[in-house]
């Protein structure tokens, strides 16, 4: 039967609670089965082993209705769960123009914080449809369907006031793309890592507090990326070559990267990275981490010393973006399907070139301009934005190792 079919038709809501446990939903419609009616909309929650089955259904042939309720009934005292059967006409009211599924990442997520979320989708028009779960661990994550206003919008109101809330929110429109972004780009220093490279080299050299304040004024957008990178890279002339698998062995990589890149790779995504970095350590963490791509600055190294010069193309803010756009190429991936994920502001040409850009702990002038923002220390976070559950990421965890 049509939806028109059932716009103005008797139908009856079936519902159906208490303690979950297998055979609950094939048994409820096997009853319904013997009075020949046709399934509407069914909707089914499990919270904390507490079972919602809720299903619509059109009206029995007449005279049936009461024996109907009887037979629910004595089935779901069998079944030790109680039920309640609701009268009425036609389907749900039709959903408003526009969808957009919205994901909230709390840690805690706090009832204040969810109410106001609710209330700001309200405000501007919206409707929720549904709301899943997506994980309770390390960060509780949840998915609103919305509809009733366009995208653009709803994320313009939830984004900008989300840091106020104490959340991380992202909000994408609804459709197959969301599934179809298959490629991942992430910023390697501060994002993939928790270090700065370039800090870790010039600790060799002992100049580490004098980078370390060129390196902070260039993320926080105060110097030209390339005149700060020839600067600082100048102040390791004479470090012999050996060095570089000393900073190998120093990288450490952030909570939840692994996981994250296992999961994306087992789900179909391809991954890179792109750094203001050096190719002498990008290079490692492609092969040791089994990514698709990996671009970055690159050392000279001349008579086992470096030289205090870099080769090549320079990896700045406008040459992420560039690159970005030539994975996607590469990868066969329209850059609307793509996702890149950055710290610092040398990453924001790349983070709004992508169709969802998200700035991770990252600087205010870079959580302010990128579509979304993840403000928990581990990047496997990133996952829930993009509708995969903590179900899948431990599936991934449980069939493939580093």
């Amino acid at each position: 039967m049509s939806a028109s079919q059932t716009s103005d038709v008797p139908t009856l809501l079936v519902k159906i609670y208490g303690k979950d446990r297998p055979g609950i939903t094939a048994g409820l419609f096997d009853t319904l089965a013997a009075y020949s009616v046709d399934v509407v909309d069914i909707e089914q929650v499990v919270t904390r082993g507490r079972m919602v089955l809720c299903a619509l259904v059109t009206q029995p042939p007449h005279g049936l209705e009461g024996d109907l309720r009887s037979t629910v009934h004595s089935w779901a005292e069998s079944m030790r769960m109680q039920a309640e059967i609701v009268s009425g006409h036609g389907d749900n009211r039709p959903r408003g123009l526009g969808r957009s599924l919205v994901t909230v990442l709390g840690h805690p997520l706090t009832a204040e914080a969810t109410a106001a979320v609710a209330a700001r989708i309200t405000k501007v028009g919206g409707n929720i449809d549904r709301i899943f779960r997506l994980a309770k661990y390390p960060v509780t994550a949840v998915e609103f369907a919305v509809s009733g206003v366009a995208t653009e919008p709803l994320r313009t109101t939830l984004v900008t006031d989300a840091a106020a809330l104490g959340v991380d929110v992202a909000v994408v429109a609804a459709g197959l793309h969301r599934r179809a972004q298959r490629l991942v780009v992430m910023d390697v220093d501060s994002t993939l890592i928790q270090d700065e490279v370039i800090e870790l080299f010039a600790a060799h050299a002992g100049c580490e507090a004098e980078v370390a304040g060129v390196t902070a004024a260039a993320m926080r957008g105060e110097l030209d990326f390339e005149q700060s990178l020839h600067a600082r890279v100048a102040l390791l002339k004479g470090l012999d070559a050996s060095v570089v698998e000393k900073v190998r062995s120093e990288v450490r990589l952030t909570p939840g990267a692994r996981t994250l890149i296992r999961t994306l790779k087992r789900l179909g995504y391809q991954v890179g990275v792109v750094s203001g970095g050096f190719t002498q350590v990008t290079d490692d963490l492609k092969e040791r981490l089994g990514l698709d791509f990996a671009q970055a600055n690159k050392l000279e190294i001349v008579d086992g010393k470096l030289t205090g010069r870099v080769t090549g193309e320079i990896v700045d803010r406008a040459g992420k973006a560039r690159l970005l756009r030539r994975f996607a190429a590469e990868a066969g991936v329209p850059l609307s399907q793509t996702v890149a994920i950055g710290d610092g502001a040398n990453d924001l040409d790349m983070l709004n070139a992508a169709g969802l850009g998200v700035a991770f702990n990252a600087k205010p002038v870079v959580r302010q301009a990128a579509h979304t923002a993840v403000n928990v220390p581990f990047l496997d976070t990133v996952l829930y934005l993009l509708g995969v559950t903590r179900e899948e990421v431990e599936a991934a965890d449980a069939h493939e190792e580093f």
